[in-house]
């Protein structure tokens, strides 16, 4: 799927985005409760390129998703961009497993302070940090997820394979 035509352009990486990896930089919009992302996610992470994950979740199509959001964010203000990476590799690898003693077993498993852990997937901060990267999405126009950005530009799946090549 390719992202709509971009009203506003899409913020480069800042301190506190979640990145990794090496090549073209793709900004990746996603929700962790989509199984279109969660498909795009294997094939992504599959790539050489600079993945760049904004928040994206469509809480009128995955009512869990704000949750998983959260979560994710959580992981991160706690065990840094490899356990948030982990993280959501895990709920993309296993989405039939994410209510809550599952997340608290992934936050486990990533040697994570549950109550710390819970209390910040509940906190104001992790709500903020997460509509930010939402309310960036919508003014580029992302209309639906799973939406790439090539740079500034948008790109569909195609269009990533190309420039992955290209380098």
């Amino acid at each position: 799927m390719t992202a709509r035509l971009t009203s506003a352009p899409v913020p480069p990486p800042a301190p506190g985005d979640h990145a990794s990896g090496d090549g073209p930089l793709v900004i990746a919009y996603l929700d962790l409760a989509c199984p279109y992302c969660a498909a795009a996610w294997l094939r992504l992470r599959a790539r050489r390129v600079r993945l760049c994950f904004r928040h994206f979740p469509v809480a009128s199509k995955h009512p869990r998703a704000p949750a998983l959001h959260a979560a994710a964010e959580a992981v991160a203000g706690q065990g840094g961009e490899e356990a948030f990476f982990a993280f959501v590799d895990s709920i993309y690898g296993d989405q039939g497993h994410v209510d809550d003693p599952h997340l608290w077993e992934r936050a486990r498993g990533l040697s994570l302070d549950l109550g710390r852990f819970d209390a910040d997937r509940r906190s104001d901060a992790v709500a903020a940090r997460v509509r930010r990267d939402f309310e960036s999405g919508i003014r580029a126009g992302v209309a639906r997820t799973p939406a790439f950005f090539a740079g500034a530009r948008p790109a569909s799946e195609e269009d990533l394979e190309a420039l992955e090549r290209s380098t």
